[in-house]
């Protein structure tokens, strides 16, 4: 018997779907009451980027939300868009770009299947359960059947998981692997737990990083849900603009962004602000997932020795060990995170290129450059911040 055939449906809009259909797609886990395995992909946060403009129009993100049905009923769907560029994807392909369009070619638009300005792992072909074999299948063929009838360049799924990595590269799909920088909770009871498993030389520096943030003048605070106030986005925002506009030429979100998520978002955030007499002169915003918590967002209008540090790493760490929380992804690049307990991790993406030859350079390319980054992966490691127990009785 011929099983029935999956529909595909492209939506310009997240209000064309009901967000209980979505999110039983996007994150079933939840419907117990708990909290998504990440709250990226959910309806919420999503919706929250399109409704601010945030992406849309001019943004370079034009939503176009795949959806998989299956007898009538949504099986499964994808946070897919049309991009006019390669900014707010945090796996850099500005080189094929360049290559690509000096060869005569358009790399520009491509399809993106991807969390917009979110370099956080998580799942990418968001499938009701029961329905995985089907939907992802239907998922990743649809994707690449609209990538090939608008004939564009290429199609991109960023920052997936490794099973998604594994079936998207049995589908066909070219898989790349980078890294980050992630800090992983032993069952530590305490932060000075945490600190006793490092070695003598970096458990003395982390204090004293500690030590110089807390000289700013004032005090750190953590906030989470109803303890969030309107006028705490207003510094935060402040604070937000400088870091956009220093890294990109302008902020990716808008001053919507944040005040739709404080109305539907207050519970997956922990906002961290250094106050002195009242007043935010520096902040970071984490969102706190099933079992990992996401730092996101970092801004100051006073610079203070290692303050940075404090409120990015360290009170994410506090956060995540008193929330009993096994990880903390504290976004993309940067190995200054080393030493200060976070171990290097590899993360995954899957491409497909429309022009054969451009493919099979490409995939040239993407070998070597897996081999180079589990060989790097494999060095910082060995250089992590652990104690050695034989070295520390001999220091």
């Amino acid at each position: 018997m011929d099983q029935k055939p999956v529909e595909i449906r492209v939506l310009g809009s997240l209000s064309q779907i009901a967000a209980e259909e979505w999110d039983g797609c996007a994150c079933p886990e939840a419907s117990d009451g708990g909290r998504p395995r990440d709250p990226f992909t959910t309806y919420r946060f999503l919706s929250a980027l399109e409704q601010s403009g945030s992406v849309g129009p001019g943004t370079g993100w034009q939503p176009q939300y795949l959806t998989a049905y299956f007898e009538g009923r949504l099986i499964a769907c994808a946070p897919l868009y049309a991009k006019s560029h390669s900014q707010g994807e945090y796996i850099f392909d500005h080189n094929w770009a360049h290559a690509y369009e000096q060869a005569g070619g358009r790399y520009y638009p491509k399809l993106q299947v991807a969390v917009p300005f979110t370099p956080a792992t998580g799942r990418r072909l968001l499938v009701r359960p029961g329905y995985e074999g089907i939907g992802q299948s239907a998922l990743v063929q649809g994707a690449v059947q609209l990538a090939a009838d608008n004939q564009v360049s290429s199609l991109h799924l960023t920052f997936c998981t490794p099973e998604e990595a594994e079936i998207g590269t049995e589908m066909g799909l070219m898989p790349r692997v980078s890294q980050q920088f992630h800090w992983l909770n032993d069952n530590y009871a305490d932060f000075d737990g945490f600190l006793a498993a490092l070695s003598s030389r970096k458990r003395k520096n982390i204090r004293k990083e500690r030590a110089q943030a807390q000289g700013f003048g004032g005090t750190v605070q953590s906030y989470t849900g109803d303890q969030i106030r309107p006028e705490h986005w207003d510094a935060f925002w402040a604070f937000y603009q400088d870091t956009g506009s220093r890294k990109w030429g302008r902020p990716y979100l808008t001053r919507e962004f944040f005040s739709i998520i404080h109305e539907t978002m207050a519970d997956d955030l922990h906002l961290i602000l250094a106050e002195r007499e009242g007043t935010p002169v520096a902040g970071a915003l984490n969102f706190i997932g099933r079992d990992t918590l996401y730092g996101r967002y970092w801004g100051c209008l006073e610079h203070h020795p290692c303050l940075h540090f404090e409120m990015c790493y360290y009170q994410a760490i506090d956060f995540a060990i008193a929330n009993h929380l096994g990880r903390v992804e504290a976004g993309a690049q940067g190995e200054h995170k080393l030493a200060r307990g976070y171990l290097p991790v590899e993360t995954h993406s899957l491409h497909w290129l429309g022009d054969a030859g451009f493919a099979e350079a490409v995939g040239r390319y993407l070998e070597a450059e897996r081999a180079a980054v589990a060989e790097e992966v494999e060095v910082l490691t060995s250089y992590g911040p652990f104690r050695n127990a034989d070295v520390e009785e001999q220091e």
